[in-house]
C-alpha cells in the first residue's frame, strides 16, 4: 500500500511540476492560467485529482498504522545504535519528514486549491481566447510575494527531497523490483529525482518572490 500510493504520488509530482513551471514562462501568466483552466474543466484530470487526495490520505494513515505496528512488535529498542550504521538519515526520520510535508500540503491547499475553488478569483481575458479565464497566476504571485510563504515552500521542498530519497528506492524494493542488477540504477535515478524535482519546485517561489521585489 505504501509503495503503490507512494509511486502514484511521485508520478503526480512530475505532472504537477510540469504544470507549475508554466508560472515561469514570462508571459504574464497566460500559459499557467490556460493550464489551470484545462485542469479544472477536464473530467479525467478531476478524477485523477480526487484519486490523488484519496491516495495521500491512505499514504498517511497507512504510515501511522505501520509505525504503530513496528513499535508494538519491538517496544524495547536495540542496544547501541546499529541503525546508524546501516540506515540513511532519511530512512530513520520518514515520520518527521512526512509530518512536515503533510503540514505543507495543508497550508498549500488552503492557499491555492481552496482559494481557486471557493475564493473570489479575478478573471482575465486574453486576445483570441473564447472566454475569460480565472487569473490563477495572480493568486500564486500574491502568495509568493510573501517572504514567509516563499521561504516555507522552499524549506518544505528540502524535506520533500529527503523523503523522496528514501521513498523512491524503498517503493521499488517493497514491490520486489529491486535486485543486485537494478539496485544501483534505481538508487541513482532515485537520488537524481529526489534532488531535481524538489529543486525545480523550490525554484518557482524563489524566482517569483525575487520578481515581486523588482529583480
Amino acid at each position: 500500500m505504501m509503495a503503490l500510493t507512494g509511486l502514484f504520488l511521485i508520478l503526480f509530482l512530475v505532472v504537477h511540476l510540469i504544470g507549475n513551471l508554466q508560472l515561469l514562462a514570462g508571459d504574464g501568466g497566460r500559459r499557467f492560467n490556460e493550464y489551470s483552466h484545462f485542469m479544472s474543466h477536464s473530467l479525467l484530470i478531476q478524477t485523477v485529482s480526487k484519486l490523488n487526495f484519496a491516495f495521500i490520505i491512505l499514504h498517511v494513515l497507512y504510515s501511522l498504522w505501520l509505525s504503530r505496528q513496528a513499535h508494538a512488535a519491538r517496544p524495547q529498542g536495540y542496544e547501541g545504535k546499529p541503525a546508524l550504521q546501516t540506515a540513511t538519515w532519511s530512512s530513520r526520520n520518514m515520520g518527521i519528514l512526512g509530518t512536515v510535508i503533510l503540514l505543507f500540503l495543508i497550508v498549500h491547499l488552503k492557499g491555492f486549491w481552496y482559494e481557486l475553488k471557493f475564493g473570489a478569483v479575478p478573471s482575465i481575458t486574453y486576445a483570441g481566447a473564447p472566454e475569460p479565464l480565472h487569473n490563477a497566476y495572480q493568486v500564486v504571485r500574491a502568495a509568493y510575494a510573501q517572504a514567509w510563504y516563499a521561504g516555507f515552500y522552499i524549506l518544505s521542498m528540502v524535506f520533500l527531497g529527503f523523503h523522496l530519497h528514501h521513498g523512491f528506492q524503498s517503493a521499488f524494493h517493497t514491490l520486489g523490483l529491486s535486485n543486485y542488477r537494478y539496485k544501483p540504477l534505481i538508487r541513482t535515478v532515485g537520488t537524481v529525482f529526489a534532488i531535481l524535482v524538489p529543486m525545480l519546485f523550490a525554484l518557482i517561489p524563489a524566482v517569483m518572490h525575487l520578481q515581486s521585489l523588482g529583480y
